[in-house]
């Protein structure tokens, strides 16, 4: 359904054993679509929703996302620049992989309310852009994990201009990009607290 930009309904996508790629780009550009199909798989593959919703601007609610299993790139950039959407679903994950998240709501511009991410172990660049320009985010969720890998946080808020509180940042050590420009151009954020004291980590901050 690439760029079928009349299509207004979506069909059921009722499988739970899911491929690599199996729904890469599959509503890309369907600016009329204003509804997802259910997504009930428990266990992703890599790439499994790449793009699946880029730019679906009609899409006014996300599709429960109940998986516990994650894959490399398996969210990546899903709902880019939906927007219409105001609310992201639960991400209930506890465990991340590589790019899992990267960009999933990016330019998501009317974007009011983030998941909670309840995620302890973190992976290479897993919340990258999560929430680039979402400038109507007005409260970012807490990230309890204590672990960083690399560029876990860069970029992740960025330009979110309506946030006036940061989650405590707990992790004491830091690591390669960890946090990025988490908060670049966040500007009605007063302060933020990060409990490492060593910020040798390259370009950690």
């Amino acid at each position: 359904f690439y760029n079928c930009t009349s299509l207004t309904a979506a069909p059921e996508l009722p499988a739970t054993t899911l491929v690599d790629h199996c729904y890469y780009e599959m509503f890309y550009n369907c600016t009329s679509l204003t509804a997802a199909p259910e997504l009930p798989a428990t266990t992703l593959t890599e790439y499994c929703y790449y793009f699946m919703f880029y730019n679906c601007t009609s899409l006014t609610a996300a599709p429960e996302l109940p998986a516990t299993t994650l894959a490399n790139n398996c969210y990546h950039s899903m709902f880019r620049q939906c927007t219409s959407l105001t609310v992201a679903p639960e991400l209930p994950a506890t465990t991340l992989a590589a790019d899992c998240y990267r960009s999933m709501f990016y330019d998501c511009t009317n974007l009011t309310t983030a998941p909670e991410l309840p995620a302890a172990t973190l992976a290479d660049r897993c919340y990258r852009y999560m929430f680039w320009n979402c400038p109507n985010l007005t409260m970012a969720p807490e990230l309890p994990a204590t672990t960083l890998a690399k560029y876990c946080y860069a970029n992740m808020f960025y330009g979110c201009t309506s946030l006036t509180a940061a989650p405590e940042l707990p992790a004491t050590t830091l690591v390669d990009h960890c946090y990025y420009e988490m908060f670049q151009n966040c500007t009605n954020l007063s302060s933020i607290t990060m409990l490492a004291t060593d910020i040798s980590a390259p370009n950690c901050l």
